[in-house]
């Protein structure tokens, strides 16, 4: 079997809430869109279900995923419904939904609910995405408010800059949203995982910890307050010594410059590790950083091998303790929630 893993270890995700649950100090939502961001939406899930106040999803299906698999948490959908009869499903599942423009707005007002519908009500404070804006507020509230099928309102906001602690928007956006909800009661919700951990005013009744709960630093490098749940690993599977100057793979992008040892691992981008990642990205072999060297294939990469490193059959860690995803990310210049959302082909392995 070809040896690409990935192994998710449910014990840092369960860390990692913790850590942000108290330093946000309210209520925590578990974001587990996009599978989890590769993780396995299910399995996580479970994992927290004794700790989470509650998950976030994207779309309507990935809430009912979760519901028929058996997770009776609030689930609230940030993207709300993507056309009207999706209402249909958010009262039979029980969901959440985000309410950011007009028409979904007339939609959920129109609809003759039979139970109470709690309704998250999007503000766009700066980010210019979806969300109404500030001065439209207080009247799309008022229209929930006055309806008999609203049970309650949650006032929430999202941050474009909050990784970029200098950039001065995340001020801004407080004081959109602080002054397009003046006078307007119920619970708020402003702090993504970047929010949590760097700006205490934004965090509010309900946080939103996404990227950081997965161990992964929203800054860039590393935080020794997380764990990383997703380790990727390969092993070689060939090895072979070149002369200087020799090419290695397509395009002859890298040559060599002295007599160097070379290992073949399992992965390429169809597992979805990125092709554009360029030679001395790193990797390690039994926990020793060395580097990918060539471009990466489809299926292979060659990486570097060193006079005191292992060889054929020695394991491969593409991302996980020993190398920071965000490195990684950086160097192919994109980010880790390309990376994790990504992988494939690879067998998925979890621990408790």
């Amino acid at each position: 079997m070809r040896p690409l893993n990935v192994q998710i270890r449910l014990g840092n995700l369960r860390h990692n809430y913790r850590i942000l649950k108290e330093m946000h100090g309210g209520k925590l939502l578990a974001v587990v869109k996009a599978d989890a961001y590769g993780h396995g939406a299910v399995r996580c899930a479970f994992a927290l279900a004794d700790l989470a106040d509650g998950f976030a999803v994207a779309t309507i299906d990935e809430g009912i995923r979760l519901r028929e698999s058996g997770i009776t948490h609030p689930i609230v959908l940030l993207e709300g419904v993507f056309e009207a009869s999706e209402y249909e499903a958010v009262e039979q599942y029980s969901l959440w939904p985000a309410v950011g423009n007009q028409w979904q707005l007339e939609a959920l007002l129109s609809r003759h609910w039979k139970k109470t519908v709690k309704v998250w009500l999007k503000m766009d404070s700066g980010m210019h995405r979806t969300g109404f804006f500030p001065h439209d507020y207080a009247s799309a509230y008022a229209a929930l408010k006055q309806s008999e099928y609203v049970d309650s309102i949650v006032k929430f906001s999202h941050f474009s800059c909050a990784d970029e602690p200098e950039s001065g928007m995340t001020e801004i956006q407080m004081e959109a949203f602080d002054l397009g909800t003046e006078g307007l009661e119920g619970e708020e919700s402003l702090a993504n995982s970047a929010a949590i951990l760097n700006v205490p005013e934004a965090r509010r009744d309900w946080g939103r910890a996404g990227l950081a709960l997965y161990g992964i630093s929203p800054f860039g490098g590393s935080d020794d307050r997380l764990k990383p749940v997703m380790r990727l690993s390969t092993r070689i599977f060939g090895e072979r010594v070149l002369q200087p100057h020799s090419p290695i793979g397509y395009g002859a992008t890298f040559c060599t410059s002295k007599s160097t040892r070379v290992g073949l691992i399992a992965c390429g981008y169809a597992d979805g590790y990125p092709r554009r990642a360029p030679s001395n990205s790193p990797v390690a072999v039994d926990g020793k950083l060395t580097r990918v060297i060539g471009r990466v294939s489809m299926d292979m990469m060659t990486i570097e091998l060193d006079a005191s490193q292992e060889g054929l059959g020695h394991e491969v860690e593409l991302w996980g303790d020993t190398v920071n995803i965000n490195t990684v990310a950086e160097a192919a210049g994109t980010i880790p929630y390309e990376l994790m959302c990504n992988i494939k082909r690879a067998k998925f392995t979890y621990i408790e």
